[in-house]
C-alpha cells in the first residue's frame, strides 16, 4: 500500500463567522445535511419495526403533557392545604380527593418510565440487529479492492463501531425534545396569565447556550471522526494484549511494556485535545449559567412580591416558580438534546457514506455472458497492468501469456513479484487498470459476476480459518451444496487430512478453535492448510487455482498433496504458485515475474537450458536440499 490518505475533513468543520453578517453563513453551515441526516435515521427505525416509532412518539406526547399536569395538581394540594389552614373548618376530605388523584398522577408517571424503558431497550436490540445486517449485506457486495483503501475502510470500521447504537440514541434523543417542547408551551401559557415577557426573557438567555453547544458538539464530532486513527490505534494495542493466539510471543519477547507504552503515548496525545474541548465548553457553559442564575433569580423574586402581596396564592408560587424553572431547564435540554442529536446524525454520516459506495466488480454489458461449465477453458492475459487503489506504483506491467484448456501453469518468482495480485485479477477480485482478461475469448468483464467466482476452486496463501466443526470447515468449498458428509470425507481422504480426522474427538463433527466451545480444537497451521486443500477438493471447479497451497507442510505430505492434484486437475486448467520449485517440473507453462514483469515462459526442460531467473532460483534451491542432506548423512555418520 502507498502512504496512507485522510479522510478529507473540511467538510464537516464550519468557517468560523468574522462578522454578524457571517452568522447565518455559519448557522447554515453548520446544520448543513442535519436534517436529511435524522430523516434517515427515522427511516431506519421505520423500517426495522413500525411500532418501535408509534411507541415513542405516544411516549413523547404524554411525558410532555404529564408534568404540566403534575405542576398543576400540587398548586391544588397547597392551595386546599392553605385554605384549611385558615379555616379549621375546611372539609379533609377535599384534600383526601386531590392527594388520591395526584398519587395517581405519579403512577401513571412510572407506568409511563417503565413502558418507556422497556420499548427503549427492545426498539435498541432490534435496530442495532438491523442496521448491523444492512452492514453485512452491503459488505458481501462491495469490491475487494475498497478494503485496500485507507479512508474506505476507515468509513466501514466508524460505520460499524457508531452506528449500531446511535440511531435508537437519536431518535430517543428528538423524541425528548418533542415532550420538553409540549412542556414549555404548557408552562408558557401557564405563565402568561402573571407576566407576558417571563418565558421570553429565558428564551432569549438561552441563545449563548445553544450557540456554545452546537459549535462544541460540532467540534467534538470533529475531533472524534479526525483523530479515528488515534482511536484505532489504542484499540489495536489493547487488543494484542489480549490475543490469545499472540499472548506467547508478547510474553516471551517481553512486549507487554511496549505496547502499554504506545497505548499511553496515543492516549495522552488523543486526551489532549479532547480535554481542550471540553475545559474551554466548560468555561463559556459557566459563564452563560451565572447570566442565567442571576436573571431567574430576579423572576422568582418578582412572584414571590405578587404572593406577598396577596395577588397570588401559596400553591401558585409553586406553580410559577416550577414553570420558569421547567422553562429554563427545558430549554437547556432542548439545546443540550438537540446538540448530541447534530452530534449523533454526524456520526451516522460514516453509514450514509458506507451504505452509498456502488459495487464497480460489475458486468461490463447489460445481459451478463454465464460461462459454460465443466469444460476445458482458455485464459489470455493482454498487456494487463494493475496498480493497488491509492497509490501510484504499477504492481504489475505489460502481462501477456495465454493458458490452453488443461494446461498446468506455475507463476515462479519472489515475494512482492506480484503472483498473488496476478491470481486476484485472474479471479476477478480486482480489474486490471490497463489491458483485459479474456475467459475462452471473451473479456471476463463480461460474465456474470457471480457465475464466473463459481468456475474457481481456490486455496489462497492466508486461507480462512473458520470457528465451525471440521465438516463445516471442509463444505465451505461449495456451501451451496450444503454438507454432504460422504463428499467431505472423500474430500479429507484426497487432501490427506482424513487420518488426524479421525483421531480428533468428534471426528468430523469436532468444532475448531475454542473461540465458542471448551471442546473446541486448536489445530497445527499444517493441518490447517491441508482442511483448505479439502476445501478445493470439495468444490465444483472447472478451474483450479493454488496460491502457496503446501507452504505449512513438510516435503513428504506436499507430494502427496501434489498427487491428489494430479488427480483433481484432470481437464482443468490450473494455475499455482509456489516456492518449492520441485513441483514445477511436471508443469506444461512456467510463467517467470520479476517486479511485475514477466521474464521467462516455458516448461522445466527449456528453461533450465536457458539459464536465466528461473535456473538461478531452481539451482540455488536445488543446491540448498542437496547441501542440507548431505550435512545430516555425515550427522548420522557420525554418529
Amino acid at each position: 500500500m502507498g502512504p496512507r490518505m485522510r479522510p478529507n475533513m473540511d467538510k464537516y468543520k464550519p468557517k468560523k463567522p468574522s462578522s454578524i453578517k457571517d452568522v447565518p453563513r455559519y448557522i447554515k453551515e453548520l446544520t448543513s445535511g442535519f436534517f436529511s441526516r435524522l430523516f434517515y435515521i427515522f427511516k431506519l427505525v421505520w423500517q426495522t419495526r413500525k411500532w418501535i416509532f408509534w411507541s415513542l412518539l405516544g411516549i413523547a406526547v404524554m411525558k410532555g403533557v404529564l408534568p404540566i399536569v403534575g405542576a398543576y395538581l400540587s398548586r391544588n394540594v397547597l392551595n386546599e392545604l392553605a385554605k384549611a389552614y385558615i379555616n379549621k373548618e375546611y372539609p379533609f376530605r377535599q384534600i383526601i380527593f386531590l392527594l388520591v388523584i395526584y398519587f395517581s398522577y405519579l403512577f401513571i408517571q412510572k407506568l409511563l418510565n417503565n413502558f418507556d424503558s422497556l420499548v427503549t431497550r427492545l426498539s435498541g436490540e432490534l435496530v442495532s440487529n438491523h442496521i448491523k445486517m444492512m452492514i453485512l449485506d452491503k459488505a458481501q457486495e462491495i469490491d475487494v479492492e475498497r478494503f485496500d483503501d485507507p479512508e474506505f475502510y476507515e468509513k466501514l470500521e466508524n460505520a460499524n463501531r457508531e452506528a449500531g447504537m446511535r440511531p435508537i440514541q437519536v431518535l430517543n434523543s428528538t423524541f425528548n425534545i418533542m415532550s420538553t417542547l409540549i412542556t414549555i408551551i404548557g408552562f408558557i401559557v401557564t405563565l402568561w396569565s402573571v407576566n407576558i415577557l417571563a418565558p421570553f426573557i429565558i428564551a432569549i438567555l438561552a441563545i449563548p447556550s445553544a450557540i456554545i453547544n452546537f459549535t462544541y458538539r460540532k467540534k467534538n464530532a470533529f475531533y472524534m471522526i479526525h483523530r479515528s486513527k488515534d482511536r484505532r490505534q489504542m484499540e489495536y494495542y489493547s487488543k494484542l494484549m489480549v490475543d490469545k493466539d499472540l499472548v506467547k510471543e508478547i510474553r516471551l519477547f517481553n512486549l507487554s511494556e511496549t505496547f502499554t507504552g504506545k497505548f499511553k503515548e496515543v492516549f495522552k496525545k488523543y486526551f489532549a485535545g479532547l480535554k481542550k474541548l471540553i475545559v474551554k465548553e466548560n468555561l463559556w457553559n459557566i459563564g452563560v449559567s451565572i447570566i442565567t442564575t442571576v436573571a431567574n433569580c430576579l423572576l422568582f423574586l418578582y412572584i414571590a412580591y405578587k404572593v406577598s402581596k396577596g395577588e397570588l396564592q401559596i400553591g401558585d408560587y409553586t406553580l410559577y416558580t416550577g414553570a420558569l424553572n421547567s422553562i429554563s431547564s427545558g430549554i437547556n435540554s432542548i439545546i443540550s438534546t438537540t446538540a448530541t442529536v447534530y452530534e449523533g446524525t454526524l456520526f451516522i454520516q460514516n453509514m450514509l457514506d458506507f451504505m452509498k459506495d456502488r459495487k464497480r466488480i460489475v458486468p461490463s454489458v447489460d445481459h451478463p455472458v454465464f460461462p459454460e461449465r465443466h469444460v476445458g477453458h482458455k485464459i489470455e492475459f493482454r498487456n494487463v497492468y494493475f496498480r493497488y487503489p491509492g497509490t501510484k506504483r504499477d504492481v504489475l506491467k505489460n502481462i501477456s501469456f495465454t493458458l490452453e484448456p488443461g494446461d498446468t501453469a506455475v507463476l515462479v518468482g519472489l515475494n512482492g513479484a506480484g503472483k498473488t495480485t496476478l491470481i486476484k485479477l485472474l479471479t476477478r477480485l480486482y480489474d486490471p487498470t490497463g489491458g483485459e482478461i479474456l475467459l475462452d475469448g471473451r473479456n471476463i468483464k463480461e460474465y456474470d459476476v457471480n457465475a464466473l467466482y463459481d468456475m474457481f476452486g481456490i486455496i489462497f496463501q492466508d486461507f480462512g480459518k473458520y470457528a465451525f466443526t471440521v465438516k463445516e470447515n471442509i463444505a465451505f468449498g461449495q456451501i451451496n451444496e450444503g454438507v454432504d458428509l460422504a463428499k467431505v470425507k472423500t474430500a479429507a481422504v484426497q487432501s490427506d487430512s482424513d487420518t488426524f480426522i479421525s483421531a480428533l474427538p468428534d471426528t468430523y463433527n469436532t468444532p475448531l478453535m475454542r473461540y465458542f466451545e471448551e471442546n473446541g480444537i486448536e489445530l497445527s497451521v499444517g493441518q490447517w492448510q491441508k482442511l483448505s486443500v479439502a476445501r478445493a477438493f470439495y468444490s465444483d471447479s472447472d478451474i483450479l487455482i493454488l496460491d502457496e497451497p503446501t507452504a505449512s507442510l513438510d516435503a513428504i505430505a506436499e507430494q502427496e498433496i501434489f498427487s491428489q492434484f494430479d488427480e483433481l486437475r484432470k481437464d482443468k486448467t490450473t494455475l499455482f504458485v509456489s516456492h518449492r520449485l520441485s513441483s514445477a517440473t511436471t508443469a506444461s507453462k512456467i510463467i517467470v515475474l520479476m517486479n511485475g514483469e514477466i521474464v521467462e515462459i516455458g516448461d522445466h526442460a527449456s528453461l533450465m537450458k536457458q539459464k536465466g531467473h528461473y535456473y538461478t532460483l531452481f539451482s540455488t534451491q536445488a543446491k540448498r536440499y542437496i547441501q542440507a542432506e548431505t550435512t545430516e548423512s555425515d550427522q548420522g555418520g557420525e554418529k
